[in-house]
C-alpha cells in the first residue's frame, strides 16, 4: 500500500513539474499568424539562399514587405519584397549588381517619398584589409512589387553607414558611419553631403571602451529618430544621448542619460527608437535590455524597465491596437517578442512566435519558430506586425493585431 501510494506521488509529481515546463515554453501562435518562407536552398521558387539571408531591415509599402538582408563575410545581401495578401516571396534583387562590395543593409529603410524608402550598406574589406565604403541607395516598390534600385554614392569613404534616418519632408538623410561614428547630412535634392565630427567618441572614452573590450558596433548609435519638431535624436558613448538640430546645425547633449544597470554604463547603446502618436519617444538600450520613454519637450526620461531578463532591444514598433511591440534578447539566448501597455497589462513576454509555414510543396504547413529575431515594423495601415529572422535559413513572421481599446490616452 505504501509502495503504490509512493509510486502515485511520484506520477503527480512528474506530471505536475511536466505541466510547470510546458507553461513555461509555450510558444506563441495567435489565430491570425503566419509564416512566408523566403530561404530555402534548392529550389527553383523566388528564394534567398544560405549565409545572404538574415534579414535586418523592413518596412511596408500597402501590401509588400520590403526587406533588405546582411551577409556571412566575403558575401552580399538581398534586397526582396513580399506579399502580405498571398503569403509569398514577389521579388528578388541582388544588391551586388548594382552596388559592389557590400556586406548588409542594418539601418532600416527610411520611406522618402510616396513609394521610396532609403537605406544605407555596410562594405565589405577590401582587399589589402582596408575598410571598404557603404553606399545609400534608394528603392523604389512597383505596383507589381518589383524593385528599381538606384546607388546614391559614399557620403564618407572609408566608412559604412550604422544607422541612417530620412526626415518627414524626404529631403535629407542623417545618419552615422562605422567606424569613426561620424554624423552626415544627404541632400536628396542636390546630393550634397556635409559631415559633422561632433559625435565622434573621445580619446579618453576612447580608452575606456576599449579596457572593457567594447567594439564600435556596441557604442555607436545604432538608431536616429525625428521629433515632431524636426529634432533628431540618438546615442553616443558613454550612455549619452544627443539632440541635433537642424536649423541651427548644432548638437545638444542631453542631462538625461540610457538608464542603465550599475557597473555598466559603458554598454549605453540606443538600438531602437519608436514614435507615439502623441510625439513621446520610446527607446530600447542595448546594453541592458531597458526600454524607456524621452519626452522631447521636457528631455526627461522615465526608465520602464526591462521586457526580459536578458540585454537587447533590437525593434520597437507601434500597432493599430496602440501598444507598442518589440524584440528583445538574442543569442546566445533566444529572442522574445514582446508589447508594452501602459495603461493596462504593462510588459507582455510572449516568448517565440510559432507560426504556420504554407508554401509550394509543403502545402500542408508547417510551424516555423522564431528563435532569432532581428528586425520587427508595422503595416502601414498597423494591422499587421511583421519580424524577420536573423538565421541562415531566415524567414518572415507575420501576425495581426486586435482593434484599438476605446479610450486610449495618448493614442
Amino acid at each position: 500500500m505504501k509502495k503504490t501510494a509512493l509510486n502515485y506521488f511520484i506520477v503527480a509529481g512528474v506530471c505536475m513539474c511536466y505541466g510547470t515546463l510546458f507553461a513555461q515554453f509555450k510558444f506563441f501562435n495567435p489565430k491570425e499568424s503566419f509564416a512566408i518562407e523566403t530561404s530555402l536552398p534548392n529550389t527553383k521558387l523566388i528564394r534567398m539562399p544560405m549565409y545572404r539571408n538574415a534579414i535586418t531591415s523592413l518596412a511596408v509599402k500597402g501590401d509588400y514587405i520590403l526587406g533588405g538582408t546582411n551577409a556571412h563575410d566575403g558575401l552580399t545581401p538581398f534586397i526582396f519584397t513580399a506579399s502580405l495578401q498571398m503569403k509569398s516571396m514577389v521579388h528578388l534583387y541582388d544588391l551586388n549588381e548594382k552596388v559592389k562590395g557590400q556586406r548588409g543593409i542594418i539601418t532600416g529603410f527610411n520611406k522618402g517619398g510616396t513609394n521610396i524608402f532609403y537605406a544605407g550598406t555596410m562594405a565589405l574589406k577590401e582587399n589589402d584589409g582596408s575598410p571598404g565604403s557603404g553606399h545609400l541607395i534608394q528603392v523604389e516598390v512597383n505596383e507589381d512589387g518589383t524593385l528599381n534600385v538606384q546607388d546614391l554614392g559614399s557620403p564618407i569613404p572609408g566608412e559604412s553607414i550604422f544607422s541612417m534616418l530620412c526626415n518627414a519632408d524626404g529631403t535629407l538623410l542623417y545618419g552615422i558611419t562605422y567606424p569613426s561614428g561620424i554624423f552626415y547630412k544627404y541632400n536628396v535634392k542636390t546630393n550634397e553631403i556635409k559631415e559633422y565630427k561632433d559625435l565622434i567618441p573621445s580619446d579618453k572614452d576612447l580608452e575606456t571602451l576599449k579596457s572593457h573590450a567594447i567594439l564600435p558596433e556596441n557604442y555607436l548609435g545604432k538608431a536616429l529618430i525625428e521629433d515632431d519638431k524636426g529634432f533628431i535624436y540618438g546615442s553616443l558613448p558613454i550612455n549619452k544621448i544627443f539632440r541635433f538640430d537642424p536649423q541651427k546645425e548644432s548638437f545638444e547633449i542631453l542631462d538625461s542619460e540610457i538608464p542603465e544597470v550599475w557597473g555598466r554604463r559603458a554598454l549605453g547603446q540606443i538600438e531602437s527608437w519608436a514614435k507615439a502618436k502623441d510625439g513621446t519617444l520610446y527607446g530600447g538600450n542595448t546594453g541592458d535590455g531597458q526600454l524607456f520613454i524621452l519626452n522631447p519637450q521636457t528631455l526627461k526620461i522615465k526608465n520602464l524597465g526591462k521586457p526580459i531578463m536578458m540585454n537587447r532591444l533590437k525593434g520597437l514598433t507601434f500597432a493599430k491596437d496602440g501598444k507598442l511591440y518589440g524584440i528583445a534578447g538574442g543569442p546566445p539566448g533566444y529572442s522574445h517578442l514582446f508589447s508594452y501597455d501602459e495603461l493596462n497589462e504593462g510588459f507582455h513576454d510572449m516568448g517565440n512566435p510559432e507560426f504556420e509555414m504554407v508554401a509550394p510543396g509543403i502545402e500542408q504547413g508547417i510551424l516555423w519558430r522564431g528563435f532569432r529575431l532581428e528586425t520587427i515594423t508595422a503595416s502601414e495601415d498597423g494591422k499587421y506586425i511583421i519580424m524577420g529572422e536573423d538565421e541562415d535559413l531566415s524567414q518572415l513572421l507575420i501576425f495581426a493585431v486586435g482593434e484599438v481599446e476605446p479610450g486610449r490616452i495618448g493614442f
